[in-house]
Parts: structure tokens; sequence; C-alpha cells
């Protein structure tokens, strides 16, 4: 009897143990540290194996961090290439498929150029310079490898400064500063020198310097001979003005002599190498200074002669060019509806799709961004994505897709996270459909009324889709029904629902968003005294933009924003740029149209609670911008904060504490205002 008793206690306590373990919570923010993501998947040349980059972060270090995996292409044989809390990242396969070139500071905090031999499993450092090196391309017979690399030069000053005296202790000298492009965003003030093209031997010691002069040269590829190498840059004289005016250049390497092979105006870059040596593809458009133009896929001899549009039929842009074994077709990629696909097109220009889903390399927001590679028997290795988890490796093999990892199922086995559904609607300004995604709470009941967010993309030229999003799942853990969507003026529509904000944002791009909210609110299952709205970049022009239109949201969250047009373009990096392609023309050329579309214009009108979040590095939408627009809601009286997140930079992803900060400041933010009944 006492045998019988000890079983079932026994019995019991492992049902109730089983019972724990299943139980699930909801995801919480420090979870950010756990989330892994798969990128830059490259296939070998047999289309046997397959080598990534897996992506993870350290809490303690609070650091991002990577190392390369390998997997057979049927998903067997996983296992990691490099280890430890290092950043090991960009690998290219050999063309014989014996080795791989990738890039790490594996040995110190100095990032080189290395090579995996994968008979001897040994890895090799090439260079060991002080700046790093680029992207790295192998030469036909896999005994070089080129790259570009910075190389500072001496910065010239017109200043007379008189030098202190022996011992004085004086402030640092004065920075002279003549050129027009002299911050970036992520890189602060720049240094003086330029990316120039090196090449090295497999056996090391001193890379050889190519070029010399003072522009900046594109990652180049090797022409079949090995004597010469193909680039894509803007080595026009007027590059500074024209910044988008690239053009594909062949450089001779016995002779050093550049020649240009294509000449039309706009950007002509991914050049890509046909298996015969005899063409190269490439991408670009004629540019026409509109705010959005679709980016088509070329071909032309590498002479630079018969050049031909092969996507002229697309109305969707083509990127990431790279050729079938045969040489009669090119693969690309491209979005459309919020999804990211795998296209093929003929030499003669036919068009089709050959798979769908690629995504998942964005962890923060629902940037639907991904990658592929194909092999010389037109196998695909492929970021997949989806609203379920980051990116993952997927293959695709005669037709067949299939996802070969699962890097986060060890966090999902305890977390639960929101459901998402897609949603169409019509705008209320002139009809145009639009399309965007909810994301419910864990344990959603349509019968119980929730808070809802609506959660703005930047760009403005950018496309969301069905994506897992750190920051979305956040604010759907917390209890709120998240809408995100693809207002006029995105990605993956065409040109003419992209061109809709040409000269015109922010505007009717406001009634696309409100109308999206009313389609959600009729579902019935949110609360309508408990509307927030939030977004950064663009999205915080046009979450500035609705508080300045409307009072109908009980907070608001403004992420590093323009608020004053004319601030901003002559302010921001990229100076020759907006101001040309956004508007036509200077602040000073068209004072009203840069006022009359700034939401500082409508901040009088404003009653909303609002936040602004910016990073104090940023040098995209600089943090003066927000600076602005809180002080001009304190001399309004409305209730206002700013939160300023240090050493952060634009995309507030330069360590991972960074975003989490984000994520916990809009909650705040919002949980303070919600009206908990």
């Amino acid at each position: 009897m006492k045998h019988l008793f000890l079983s079932f206690a026994i019995f019991l306590l492992l049902g109730w143990a089983e019972s724990i373990a299943q139980q699930k919570t909801n995801l919480e923010l420090t979870d950010l540290f756990d989330l892994e993501y798969v990128s830059d998947p490259q296939i070998s040349p047999d289309g046997s194996k397959i080598v990534y980059v897996r992506n993870f972060k350290d809490i303690m270090t609070d650091r991002d961090y990577s190392n390369l995996w390998i997997v057979n292409a049927d998903g067997t044989q996983n296992r990691p290439l490099t280890q430890g809390n290092q950043r090991d990242f960009g690998p290219v396969w050999s063309p014989d498929g014996g080795k791989i070139a990738y890039r790490s500071n594996a040995q110190d905090e100095r990032i080189k150029l290395f090579v995996f031999y994968l008979d001897t499993k040994e890895s090799v450092a090439l260079t060991n310079s002080a700046n790093p090196p680029g992207a790295v391309s192998w030469s036909a017979d896999g005994q070089q490898l080129a790259f570009t690399q910075f190389v500072p030069a001496p910065k010239k000053s017109m200043l007379s400064i008189p030098s202190k005296p022996q011992g004085a202790e004086w402030n640092e000298a004065p920075i002279f500063i003549d050129e027009l492009n002299y911050r970036g965003d992520g890189a602060g003030y720049l240094p003086s020198g330029n990316l120039q093209i090196f090449t090295i031997g497999l056996s090391g010691g001193t890379a050889r310097q190519r070029t010399f002069d003072d522009q900046n040269y594109g990652s180049p590829i090797w022409s079949a001979d090995g004597q010469s190498l193909f680039f894509s840059a803007n080595l026009h004289e007027n590059s500074e003005l024209e910044p988008a005016n690239s053009e594909i250049y062949q450089l001779n390497l016995a002779s050093g002599k550049i020649t240009a092979l294509t000449s039309r105006f706009g950007p002509d870059s991914s050049p890509s190498l046909s298996p015969d040596g005899k063409m190269i593809a490439y991408t670009g458009f004629d540019d026409s200074f509109q705010g959005y133009q679709v980016t088509h896929l070329y071909v032309m001899n590498t002479d630079g002669s018969g050049i031909k549009n092969l996507t002229a039929d697309l109305d969707r842009d083509a990127g990431n060019p790279q050729w079938e074994a045969s040489g009669k077709g090119i693969y690309f990629q491209y979005d459309e509806f919020g999804d990211t696909k795998i296209g093929h097109v003929a030499l003669t220009g036919k068009i089709r799709t050959v798979a769908e889903g690629l995504g998942g390399l964005d962890l923060g927001r629902p940037y639907n961004a991904g990658a592929f590679t194909v092999s010389k028997n037109d196998r695909f290795a492929f970021t997949q994505g989806g609203p379920e988890h980051p990116a993952d490796l997927a293959v695709w093999i005669g037709g067949e897709t299939k996802r070969l990892t699962a890097v986060n199922d060890d966090l999902f086995s305890y977390r639960k996270i929101g459901q998402t559904e897609e949603i169409w609607w019509e705008s209320s300004f002139d009809g145009k459909r639009i399309q965007g995604w909810i994301v419910t709470p864990p344990d959603f009941d349509p019968n119980k009324k929730y808070p809802f967010i609506l959660e703005i993309h930047g760009g403005p030229f950018a496309m969301y889709g069905p994506s897992f999003a750190y920051e979305i799942q956040s604010y759907a853990a917390a209890g709120y029904v998240v809408l995100y969507t693809n207002p006029r003026g995105s990605t993956g529509y065409g040109q003419e629902f992209g061109n809709a904000i040409h000269h015109d944002y922010p505007n009717h791009d406001y009634e696309d968003l409100i109308s999206g909210v009313d389609a959600v609110i009729e579902k019935g299952y949110i609360d309508t005294s408990n509307l927030f709205v939030t977004g950064g970049s663009g999205g915080g022009v046009l979450t500035a933009w609705i508080i300045g239109k409307t009072d109908r949201f009980k907070a608001a969250v403004v992420a590093k924003p323009v608020i004053n047009w004319t601030s901003f373009v002559l302010h921001a990096d990229g100076a020759a740029f907006f101001g040309k392609y956004w508007f036509g023309a200077m602040p000073w050329e068209d004072i009203e149209n840069y006022w009359r579309r700034s939401p500082l214009s409508l901040v009088g009108n404003v009653t909303t609670p609002t936040m602004l979040l910016t990073g104090e590095k940023d040098f995209r939408t600089p943090i003066s911008e927000s600076e602005q627009y809180y002080t001009a809601l304190k001399l309004q009286g409305v209730e206002s904060a700013m939160v300023r997140i240090p050493n952060a930079s634009h995309g507030l992803v330069n360590r991972p504490s960074m975003l989490m900060s984000k994520s916990a400041a809009i909650l705040s933010w919002f949980n303070h205002y919600l009206d908990k009944k």
C-alpha cells in the first residue's frame, strides 16, 4: 500500500511539474537580451552547405555579438564555426567551396579579414590594419580577395593658430570644417579620408592599395580573368551636391585606369558578374528628383555596351541581383504588400516569383528586411521571417521551402506573444486601399475592451510587414492592441502609391492612418477612451502631425522626429538630398511650403500629453528638432516631457539597452495616462 501511495504521489508531482513547465507568461522587456536572429545566409557554390551569421546579445556587457554557423542544406549537422562574445560577420565562400572569408574582432577589438579553411578547420587573419575592411569578394581562381578600407588623410586647414608656450595648458585646437558632409548618423563627425580599394593574397601580408584619390569607392567584384575590378561609386566632381549620381566603373589592376561603364544621371549600383564573365547585372533608375523612384534591374556587357532594363514592366524595387548558373537569367529580391520575395527575370524580360516569406532582419520594428543567396545549382538560402519569430535560416530546393533553424524556440517555450492579423481599409481622403496589421495581446478575448496604440513607420519611403517586432510585441504584452500600417508613401505598392506624398508629406497620410484606427475600432474590442499614438523618425513626424489635427488620442510619444523642415534640411546629415528630393527647393526659396508641412506649425492646436524621445547623437533627425517641439509644447501649457537617450544615434540600436529603454519609456508614458477601469 505504501508503494502504491508513493507511486501515486510521484505521478501527481510529475503532472504538476509538467503543467508548470507548460505555463507561459507574457514577453518581458528584458527578454530582448535573449532574442536571437539569423543574418547573411551564404549557400556554398555546390548548394550542399550554408554558412550564416547567428546574432545574439549579452545582458551584462550590453553588447551585440555574432558567430558563424554552418549547416547542411538538408538541415543536418548544424554547428558553430566560431564561438565567443565577439563579432564575426560577412561570410563569403571561395569559388571552390573550400574556404570562407569573413570579418571578425575575435583577436582584439579591431575588425580584421579572416579566411577559414574547411579542410583543416583553421582560421587565419589576413589583415592587421587600424581600420576595418569592408565587404569582401574572391577572385575567380580563389587566390585573391578585394575589399574597401578607410584610408585617413591629413586634414587641411586655412587657420593659422599661434603655437602654445611650452608647458602651457590650452584648449584643444579649433576644428576646421569646409566639407558639406562633415558628419553622419552613427558615425559622428567624420574623420578626414576616404574609402579606397585594396587587394590581398591568401598568404596575407600587406594589402595592396589600388585607388588613391579623394573619392569614396564602393565594394569591388572581380572580372573573370582577374585583371580588373568592377565597383559602384560616385566619382563625379559635384558628388557632394548630387550624392545619388553613382556609376558602375572598371578598374584595370595593371594600369590603375578607371573607366566609367554607365553614364546616365541617377544611381547605378550592386554590380554582379555573369557566370561566363561577359555581362554585368546592376540596379538603378533615371533620377527625376522624385521622393520615391522604383529601382530597376539592368544588364550590360562588361565594356558598358548593350544596356537593357529587364524589369521595366515590374512596378517594384529590384535589388540584390544574382545570376543563375546558366547565365540566362538573374534572381533578385523585391517587396510587395508587406512581403519580401525572390524573383527571377530572364534576359528576355520574362519575370516570375520563385520564393516568398523573406524577412525578419529588423528586431525592433516590423520593417520586412530579408536576404538570400543562390548556388550554382539554383538552390537558395534565405532569412525567413514572420510574425511568430525573428529571422531564421531557410532553404529553397526544387520548389520546396524548408526552415532549418529555430533560434528562439528556447525563449518562446515559456513566453507568449501577441497574434498578428492582416487588415485592409479605404482611406477617407480618396478611397486608396491601405494595408496594415493588428497585433492583439496574448490570451486575447474579442469580447473585452482593450487600450489601443497606433504605431507609425519611418522613412517615410519604407515598408512594414507581417514580421516579429520586439517593440510591437512589448506593447501587446502590456495589454495593448497595436495597429501598424503602410500609409501612402510606403514602398512595396508601386511608384504611384509611393509618390502619393511627393512634395506633399505629411498631409493625406493622416487620413490613411485615422481611417485605419476607425477600421480597428469597428471590430468592437477597442476602448475608445484609451487611444494612444507613437512613431519614430518619419513616424515621429506623423505622430506630431496627428496630434496637431485631432485630440482623440489620450497621449502620444513623438520619437526622433522632424518638427521644423527648415532646420532639419540645414542640420541633418545628407543635406544635399532632402531639400532637393522632398521639397524641390531650398528653404529660403519656398518658405511657405516648408512651414506648411512642418508639425511645428500646428503646435498651437495640441492638447494631447506628449513625450519626445531621441538619441543624443542622432544626426539624421537631430535632437534639436525634439528640443524645439518640447519647448513649444511647454510654452503652450501642454503636458509634456523629453527623454534623451545618451550615446544613441538615429536607430537607437548602438547597444541593446537603448532599444529596451525606448520601449520602456513609451509604455511608461502611455501607462501613466491609461484610464484603468
